[in-house]
């Protein structure tokens, strides 16, 4: 006679850590301890529950004041939480990862105004939950034909029970997709259900009879019965070994499978009870084959899996055996960061270490953070001896220095080796990946200490070299702006650092390099200048094209019409805007027809002005221009001359009777001065004779 045991029978992940919890809780609390409604539908383990102090309620209105009370598997509605809140009411939360995901998508849809459909059996608790999110608004549905009976609209949301018929609910979707074109549909089917479905659906195919194993209130458990009905006329489901019918006995070939709340421990007793009385008839018996399965792991082992569960705190590991392996968060990666979903993904082939076994339910703690740091710690010490280079990422600033994590392993440099220049807040370099060296193993103390310094130095003196070895004036280089200063910003090209003057940075007015760049900031800059004595060099960044001068001389020529706009004002004209950076002189002369003792009296900042262009002189960049000149009819330069007398009494009347504050003087300073005497001298040559300009000038 032959048996085949189903791999995935027995508890799932959600149950088990709901179990966990409740046993911690059992062993760690101060308070006494409730769960509302029985933990799972088994009750063999709710009798265990009971018998180590844990009290089963019905409702919150139960609790006594001062407890703590366990939310069980299958989840509770909203409401649950609001009352236990008003009450004060301590709770654990040990609702099943994928039924809570339910709950966020059902009220979620709900609050959009979409209509919930729940497909699952409608007095089951999970059930009863989940419409507690959409304020049990929802249509519950058990098979297709009552969904055929609704109204789907735009926007209907159909989520699952998690332990529903993977076939059932296939035709459901089919028939929802094709009837409404907006409806949406989430699969909310847990995968290890339906991989336990789909395993006792091929066993019951090839056997004679079918032991299912678990509690009657099981939803899971009766949904197994059924599939290995469909398969098997000879199907059996019974919650402990004294319900075994002594009628199998006498079968060729008896299938067992286990619903995901029933423990280990009753599978191991039907099993037990079984095997005394079938004859063996291989190399193994059953009772043997059935001890390879259920073999717990030792501390310490290094075991192969498949992820078959992934939660923000926690990874569930298929091992081969019949308790599922659980790596928490803690013990999946050093990186506090991590996120269990970026890391790893279900159906993955994972390697872990054994550093936890429990006693009562067959727990198997996982890490892939200590096998990591054992790996880490073989290369480390080999990494010291031949003073390899490491690479790692920066994961926190401590006293003293910070800690780079190399794989699982936390690496701490302190302050005077975690950089080539003095750094005074060391929080900057979190989140960066380093390049360091092992400079000292403490196994005693269980510390590394890493050189980022080292490493560093190296580097820049190589770059140094090469750097001195190629540099020539012109050369481009990409640099980054290391530190600023009133005159200017210092630039990293690559291990030397050059100036790159305020002067440079940019081709209009700037008071400080902070309006241009930022310290981090990535440049485009060029040499102007090398001092290989001094080791000194000067950088450029403005680029000749973007020169708003050259843009000019492109664009305006002598005796064009512009509008420009008047941008300052001084005792002897006004400044007027023709692009960005450009500036023409209106000399006082030429604003109006009429005699102005200054400016502001005809003209103000910001006003939009027509003027000619009379001079231009692209090398000194100066530009003359007139709005008198638009004003009066072009006359013969015979007609139109200038005396010495008159420009002198003009000129005198504008030192005289014009008063020029203070810092305006200041700011346009003797270059202007030198501008005005040089439009004054064009202005004159237009309408006087050439001796006398130069007697004026």
């Amino acid at each position: 006679m032959d048996m085949i045991l189903a791999k995935s029978a027995g508890f799932c992940f959600g149950v088990r850590r709901a179990v966990d919890m409740t046993f911690d809780a059992a062993k760690t609390a101060d308070k006494p301890v409730f769960t509302l409604g029985p933990l799972i539908h088994n009750p063999q383990v709710n009798e265990r529950l009971k018998a180590i102090g844990i009290t089963e309620v019905q409702s919150v209105g139960e609790l006594p004041d001062g407890c703590i009370v366990i939310i069980r598997t299958h989840g509770v509605a909203k409401e649950i939480y609001e009352e236990l809140a008003r009450r004060g009411i301590e709770y654990i939360d040990a609702t099943c990862p994928f039924v809570k995901k339910i709950h966020r998508i059902v009220q979620e849809q709900h609050n959009k105004g979409n209509k919930i459909v729940i497909f699952g059996d409608k007095n089951h608790p999970e059930v009863r939950g989940i419409n507690g999110w959409c304020d049990y608004s929802a249509e519950i549905i058990e098979n297709l034909s009552q969904l055929l009976q609704l109204t789907l609209s735009d926007g209907t949301c159909i989520v699952s029970q998690t332990t529903s018929s993977k076939d059932v609910w296939e035709n459901i979707k089919n028939f929802a997709k094709t009837s409404c074109k907006e409806v949406l549909l989430f699969d909310t089917i847990c995968s290890a259900t339906y991989e336990r479905q789909n395993e006792a659906q091929k066993i019951a195919r090839t056997a004679d009879c079918m032991i299912v194993i678990g509690g009657r209130e099981s939803s899971n458990t009766r949904k197994l019965f059924d599939v290995c009905c469909d398969f098997c006329s000879q199907t059996y489901q019974i919650e402990n070994a004294s319900e075994l019918p002594k009628a199998v006995f006498d079968k060729c070939m008896i299938g067992v499978t286990a619903g995901a709340s029933t423990p280990e421990w009753i599978i191991k007793e039907v099993i037990s009870i079984m095997s005394e009385e079938i004859t063996q008839t291989g190399e193994l018996s059953f009772a043997e084959e059935l001890d390879k399965l259920l073999v717990n792991p030792k501390t310490g082992d290094i075991l192969k899996g498949t992820v078959i569960g992934v939660t923000p705190t926690e990874v569930y590991v298929d091992i081969g055996y019949k308790a599922d392996g659980v790596i928490p968060l803690d013990q999946l990666s050093s990186d506090p960061d991590a996120k269990p979903e970026d890391l790893i993904k279900v159906g993955d082939e994972i390697e872990a270490f054994v550093y936890r076994v429990s006693d009562i339910e067959g727990t198997v703690g996982l890490s892939i953070r200590k096998l990591g740091a054992i790996a880490a710690k073989k290369k480390l010490e080999e990494a010291l001896e031949s003073k390899e280079i490491l690479t790692g990422k920066v994961v926190e600033a401590v006293n003293g220095g910070v800690i780079v994590l190399y794989g699982d392993s936390r690496i701490f440099v302190p302050a005077s080796q975690a950089s080539s220049r003095f750094l005074q807040d060391l929080s900057t370099l979190v989140g960066q990946t380093v390049s360091f060296r092992v400079i000292e193993l403490n196994p005693c103390k269980r510390k590394t200490i890493g050189s980022i310094k080292s490493v560093a130095d190296e580097v820049r003196k190589q770059q140094y070299e090469s750097f001195w070895t190629s540099a020539e004036v012109g050369k481009e280089y990409d640099g980054v702006v290391k530190s600023l200063t009133d005159f200017g910003a210092f630039v990293d090209i690559g291990g030397v650092d050059g100036l790159v003057h305020i002067s440079e940075l940019s081709w209009g007015r700037i008071k400080h390099p902070s309006e241009v760049v930022s310290v981090g900031d990535a440049l485009k800059v060029y040499i102007l200048a090398i001092n290989k004595e001094t080791n000194k060099i000067s950088l450029g960044f403005k680029r000749k094209e973007d020169n708003p001068w050259e843009k000019a001389k492109g664009t305006f020529n002598v005796g064009d019409v512009v509008t420009a706009k008047v941008v300052r004002l001084v005792a002897f004209g006004a400044f007027a805007e023709l692009l960005p950076s450009v500036d023409g002189l209106i000399h006082i002369s030429q604003i109006s027809t009429e005699r102005i003792l200054k400016p502001s009296s005809v003209l103000t900042i910001g006003q939009e002005v027509q003027a000619k262009l009379t001079a231009i002189d692209w090398d000194n960049k100066k530009i003359s221009l007139s709005i008198r000149a638009l004003l009066e009819p072009e006359m013969p330069v015979e007609e139109t001359v200038v005396s010495e007398e008159t420009v002198a009494s003009e000129e005198t009347v504008a030192s005289e009777e014009t008063v020029v504050p203070e810092e305006t003087v200041a700011e346009d300073n003797v270059s202007e001065e030198a501008s005005a005497e040089a439009v004054t001298e064009e202005v004159i040559s237009e309408e006087a004779p050439a001796e006398d300009t130069g007697d004026e000038a």
